[in-house]
């Protein structure tokens, strides 16, 4: 059990957690109040392992807590969203550590229940999540859950940021193949700390594959300086993204624009570029789409949810 992180509090505590394959967001409240945050590394047990995740959820309860002024021996429910979630022997991983660290009950729930909770509550919706994978899911009204994409690296996972790195390399190698002065590949070399094109293709290829995720601010930062194939990549990851969240709202609607649509994950957070040609290519097919322009952030469906699950009971 993690230390006291401050004076007993006479009213229901709750934790809600976001274990991503980046990092690992809290949130900490009462009934009504948001009372602390904190944040962490990966915690997805399947992406880190057992030890990175027990380190990065321990870190950021522990700072949720100390910016709450409380102490993880109050928490009455925990409610945690993780990919894969429906696999019993990472449920169970999860639950074990998270026990280890803060009282009461523990939910652990999947990544999209959170993520559909915090945009829509319980009502209808579609959603688009872009963050190291990607993927989209719909609810429709009669409470159907519909699922797009989101079929792993090597096949699928379009318009994510290990889509947007992987990309990136391939349009510039071929751009330098044509005869064109590439900027890119330097850039990316030096992100990695490599010298020559050769050693670029090896590390590309390298396995275990390397972290394509992780050239997302350097492509957001080359686009924005007017990098070509920084935003050709990039207008395409909108275009794919724009793709799945069609597919979900003729899926959930039959063609309605009254469903509401919203973006997640830090593709959508950190790149206006991305944002606005996904925004554009929904309203140039549905012009009265109801969409939400603030980029979702799950981890509040995941405290939502922990209040609702004491609330019921």
């Amino acid at each position: 059990m993690l230390p006291a992180c401050g004076r007993s509090s006479s009213v229901a505590i709750f934790l809600g957690i976001d274990g991503g394959g980046s990092k690992t967001s809290c949130l900490i409240g009462n009934e009504t109040e948001l009372l602390g945050t904190g944040s962490g590394g990966p915690s997805n047990v399947v992406r880190v392992g057992e030890a990175r995740a027990r380190e990065s959820l321990q870190g950021a309860i522990k700072q949720a807590c100390a910016s709450a002024n409380l102490s993880p021996k109050e928490i009455q429910r925990t409610c945690v969203g993780v990919a894969g979630a429906a696999r019993q022997e990472i449920s169970t991983v999860l639950r074990r550590l998270l026990s280890e660290m803060v009282a009461g009950e523990i939910e652990v729930v999947g990544d999209t229940v959170i993520t559909l909770q915090a945009a829509f509550s319980d009502g209808p919706g579609a959603i688009v999540i872009a963050g190291t994978g990607s993927v989209a899911y719909g609810r429709a009204h009669d409470g159907k859950i519909i699922r797009v994409g989101g079929w792993g690296f090597n096949i699928s996972d379009e318009g994510s940021a290990h889509w947007i790195g992987r990309s990136a390399i391939t349009a510039a190698l071929r751009a330098e193949d044509e005869g064109e002065d590439v900027s890119l590949l330097q850039a990316v070399m030096q992100f990695w700390g490599l010298s020559t094109n050769g050693e670029l293709v090896v590390a590309a290829n390298a396995a275990p594959r390397p972290d394509f995720a992780a050239l997302l601010p350097l492509m957001v930062s080359a686009a924005d300086t007017g990098d070509p194939i920084a935003r050709e990549v990039l207008t395409r990851a909108a275009g794919e993204l724009a793709r799945l969240a069609r597919l979900v709202i003729d899926r959930i609607s039959g063609g309605s624009e009254s469903v509401p649509v919203a973006m997640s994950g830090g593709v959508f957070a950190n790149c206006t570029l991305v944002r606005q040609v996904f925004y554009n290519s929904l309203m140039s097919q549905y012009p009265n789409l109801a969409f939400t322009s603030s980029v979702i952030d799950p981890v509040r469906g995941a405290l939502e949810l922990a209040r609702k699950g004491v609330a019921t009971e």
